[in-house]
Order: structure tokens, then C-alpha cells, then sequence
């Protein structure tokens, strides 16, 4: 194969990346914004401990994508003594590392970088200058092409005595695109790496390899033992499906099938959207940790209760009677609410809230009772509404006129009478014909009296009825309107905030 063919398909496999890389990166950017939205939306609903945790992950995830996806970052870690400075140089090919007695005792970074274009990202970890190594030549021929793109870090000991190594350490492993976990056989059990490190890296399988180092040491049997006991330990520590390679940096066992799954790594490009993505993954599941898994139905929501309680509480159901009683005519003065007291008006609002927001984290019931009215202003604001309810008493005009008219007709039927006694007694024993007729119509014109005034009655009793009524309806839909304004329309809001949340957790954990 000719130096350009070589050429043609390395550009060829740029410009393929190049789309990919694009589009991992815009979709990792939305996922960001989502979890940003989220973190806008929950606010002080959030506990503040597990909302600072997200908002330092998600910058230095959107950091990372800033830097861009052609070079993936691999770390190193390893305890005191487990070789990993000696197996760093041996993946370089190069003395770089300091090994052993001659191991710096600052918190220094080693760089390895494959290829070019790597500056921005190494200021990005904060890896000094002088720590720094461009392994690429044209000494090297093809032999470290697989490897263009990588970026290898050799990290201080997780378990040193000086605390700036594990300050270094726990800066860089989130910024890890994947992690080199080298152990050696005396201390691949120590509590300090799988109590401090591993078991707070579930979900992180595919962004880890565990490398059992300094294995020219042991014998074929034990190694395998040893292979198969770090095998449980890691899913002890919650750990399914990690990859466990063996070396030794000494002789170079395990050092080129480590370098072919470094350059498989690199190879697919994707390792630092993998990283990202399960960066972003676990903060969607600390978001998921601050709501519930639904929010409360409409039906929740209803206050009839609260509307029930303040009916009886401001006398609604007696003032219908009263203006029944006026209406009918059995009383004089009109009726008037009374004023509902402020225990009655705080214990309802406690109540509804209680059933309405249980199903919720604690921050968002104390959110919502912070969104809705106080029990005074609901109070204050329930006498004024019913201070303007219309409490119609003026008698029925049907029922009026009606019984006017049967005023009339009585009046009438008593002259006819009088007309039809008179001609009765000037007639004699006998009774003539006006007379009969005069008598008929005074007969008449009292059935229509008595009909009219019957009509005036159940017109004033269907006048009641109908005041009554509407005076109630309107009572209570004034009541109705005030507490769903004051109570039902607010926590629906936060609800529905709740609810935006939730969405956006599901979301960027479901891409």
C-alpha cells in the first residue's frame, strides 16, 4: 500500500468521523441543555448538595465538548507500588514517567499525546508544559498510527500520603474518557480503591479496564485465581462486565494487547461521547432522585372540600333560607354573611395541602406551600367575595300582582253579592232571574280570587326557591373561584414545574 492510498483512507476516515463526532456532539449538547433546563426549572427545589454535584458535571461535560471529540483521554490510576508510572512508559515506549524512587513527590500529570491539535485539551486537564510528550515521529513509521487521537495520562497515586495526589486524582477522573485501573497482586483488594473509587463508578462499565500488573511474578495458577477473585470483587462492588487484562510492565507481557485495546478505543472515536453520555446519565438519575415518579392527577386538585368547609364556616346554607323567609314574606330584614374564622380557614388549607402534595419530595410540598395564599389572605380575601354575593330580596312581582288582582276579583265578588242579596229580598219568595245571575258572577269572581291568590302564593314560594338557590350557587362558586385561585391554580404550577423536571431527567437519560 502506497504513502498516498495510506493518506487517501486516513482522510477519508477523518471526514467519516468528522459527521459522527458532529453529531454526537450536538445531540450530547442538547442533553446538556436539557439537564441545565431541569436544574433552571427545580431551583431551590432541588437539594442544594445534589444540585451543585450536577451543575459541576455538566460543565465539565459541556467543557469537554467544547474541546471537541477527536481526542479521547485515557487515564492511568493506580495505588503505590502497582507499576503504573513503569507500565505508562512501556504503552509510550518512552522513559517519560518518572518511575519508582525517582517518582516526583508534587501532584504532576504526565501527558502521552498521539498525533497533533492536543494543546487546548491538556491546558484543559492542567497538565503542566514540562509534563508533556508528543509520542508521534516520522521515526515511527505506521507503527503508531492506530494511536493518533489518544491522549494517555499517568496520574498521581489514588492512595498517597500527601492529599494534593488524591485532590489531582478526583479532579481528572470525571474528565477521563476512559479509565486505566492498574492493580498489582499484593493490593487489588484494597478497600481504598473499590470503597473509594470503584463502586462510585456504576454505570460506568463500558468507560473502564482493570489491568492486574506485575503478573511475571506469579505463577500460571494464581494468576488465574487472582484474575477470577478481582473479577468478583468488581461485582461486589456493583461492577458487571468490566474488561480485566493482565501485565507486565517489566517484560512487556499484556503491554501490545493493551495497546491494540487502546487503539481499538481510539478507533471508534466515540469513547469521549460514551464518557459524556454516561456522565450525563447520572445526573439525570440524581435529578430523577429529586421528583416523584408522577405528579398528582387534576382530580387531586379539586377543592370541594375546602369550599365545603368554608360554606358551613361563613353560614352560606342558612343565609338561602333567610332570603327564602323574606321573599315569602314571613320576615322583615334581610340576611348577611358572617365572618369566617381564621382557625377554620387555616386548618382547611392545612388539610387540602397535606392530601394534595404527599405524593411529592418534601422541597416541592414546601414550595408549594410557600406558591399558595396564606390562611389570612385566603381568609381576608373569602369575606370579601362574599361581601358582593347578591342577596336578592325583593318580593316576586308575579307574585304581587297576583294577589292584587285577587284583591280585585274579592271586591268584585262582594259587590256582586251584595247586588244579588238585594235583589233576593226585594223579590219576595221567590228568586228571579237577575238575581241568579248576580249570584253566579259573585260565585265567579271568588273562585278567581281564591285561584289568583293560590297562583300569588306558589309564585312567592318558587320566587324563594329560586333565590335561595341562586344565592347559594353564587356563594359557593364565589368561594369555589377564590380557593382555586388562591390554592389550586398555584400548586398546579408547581406541578407542572415538577412535571418539567421529571420530563427532562427521562429524556436525557432515554437518548
Amino acid at each position: 500500500m502506497t504513502e498516498t492510498t495510506r493518506a487517501s483512507q486516513r482522510e477519508g476516515f477523518g471526514v467519516v468521523h468528522g459527521h459522527l463526532a458532529g453529531a454526537a456532539t450536538r445531540e450530547l449538547t442538547r442533553r446538556v441543555e436539557q439537564v441545565e433546563d431541569a436544574l433552571d426549572v427545580g431551583g431551590d427545589r432541588l437539594d442544594p448538595t445534589v444540585g451543585a454535584r450536577i451543575a459541576v458535571s455538566i460543565a465539565q461535560v459541556r467543557e469537554r465538548l467544547e474541546l471537541g471529540v477527536d481526542h479521547t483521554i485515557v487515564a492511568l490510576l493506580g495505588g503505590t507500588g502497582s507499576g503504573k508510572s513503569s507500565l505508562f512508559n512501556a504503552v509510550c515506549g518512552l522513559e517519560f514517567a518518572d518511575v519508582g524512587v525517582k517518582r516526583p513527590t508534587t501532584s504532576a500529570v504526565s501527558a502521552c499525546v498521539w498525533g497533533e491539535g492536543g494543546e487546548a485539551l491538556l491546558d484543559w486537564l492542567g497538565v503542566a508544559t514540562d509534563r508533556r510528550i508528543e509520542r508521534e515521529s516520522l521515526l515511527d513509521g505506521e507503527t503508531e498510527v492506530p494511536l493518533r487521537g489518544l491522549v494517555l495520562l499517568d496520574l498521581p497515586d489514588h492512595d498517597s500520603i500527601a492529599p494534593a495526589h488524591r485532590v489531582v486524582v478526583d479532579r481528572l477522573v470525571p474528565m477521563a474518557d476512559l479509565l486505566v485501573w492498574v492493580v498489582d497482586p499484593q493490593k487489588y483488594a484494597d478497600d481504598a480503591l473499590h470503597s473509594g473509587y470503584l463502586r462510585r463508578l456504576v454505570g460506568h462499565e463500558a468507560s473502564m479496564v482493570v489491568v492486574l500488573n506485575q503478573v511475571d511474578t506469579l505463577g500460571p495458577d494464581v494468576r488465574d485465581e487472582l484474575v477470577v477473585d478481582l473479577a468478583r470483587l468488581l461485582v461486589e462492588d456493583g461492577l458487571e462486565g468490566v474488561a480485566i487484562r493482565t501485565a507486565s510492565a517489566r517484560t512487556g507481557e499484556g503491554v501490545p494487547e493493551l495497546r491494540d485495546r487502546l487503539a481499538a478505543v481510539v478507533a471508534r472515536r466515540s469513547m469521549a461521547a460514551e464518557r459524556a453520555g454516561a456522565e450525563l446519565n447520572d445526573a439525570a438519575t440524581l435529578l430523577g432522585s429529586q421528583v416523584a415518579g408522577r405528579e398528582p392527577g387534576s382530580a387531586r386538585l379539586d377543592v370541594t372540600r375546602v369550599v365545603d368547609v368554608l360554606t358551613e364556616a361563613a353560614g352560606l346554607r342558612a343565609i338561602p333560607d333567610a332570603v327564602g323567609a323574606v321573599v315569602r314574606g314571613g320576615a322583615r330584614a334581610g340576611p348577611a354573611f358572617g365572618l369566617v374564622q381564621a382557625d377554620t380557614v387555616e386548618l382547611a388549607r392545612a388539610d387540602w395541602l397535606a392530601s394534595v402534595t404527599r405524593a411529592v419530595p418534601m422541597r416541592w410540598q414546601e414550595a408549594v406551600s410557600a406558591r399558595v395564599a396564606s390562611a389570612d389572605q385566603l381568609r381576608r380575601e373569602v369575606d370579601d367575595v362574599l361581601a358582593h354575593v347578591t342577596v336578592a330580596t325583593r318580593r316576586s312581582p308575579l307574585a304581587t300582582g297576583l294577589f292584587a288582582s285577587a284583591l280585585v276579583l274579592s271586591g268584585c265578588a262582594l259587590a256582586a253579592g251584595s247586588v244579588a242579596l238585594g235583589l233576593r229580598i226585594g223579590g219576595g219568595s221567590g228568586m228571579s232571574g237577575e238575581s241568579r245571575w248576580a249570584w253566579l258572577a259573585a260565585g265567579s269572581l271568588l273562585a278567581g280570587a281564591v285561584l289568583l291568590a293560590a297562583g300569588a302564593h306558589l309564585a312567592r314560594r318558587s320566587a324563594a326557591r329560586r333565590r335561595s338557590e341562586r344565592v347559594l350557587r353564587d356563594g359557593r362558586a364565589a368561594l369555589e373561584g377564590v380557593v382555586r385561585r388562591l390554592l389550586a391554580d398555584p400548586t398546579g404550577e408547581v406541578f407542572a414545574e415538577h412535571r418539567r423536571v421529571r420530563e427532562l431527567a427521562d429524556a436525557v437519560t432515554a437518548r
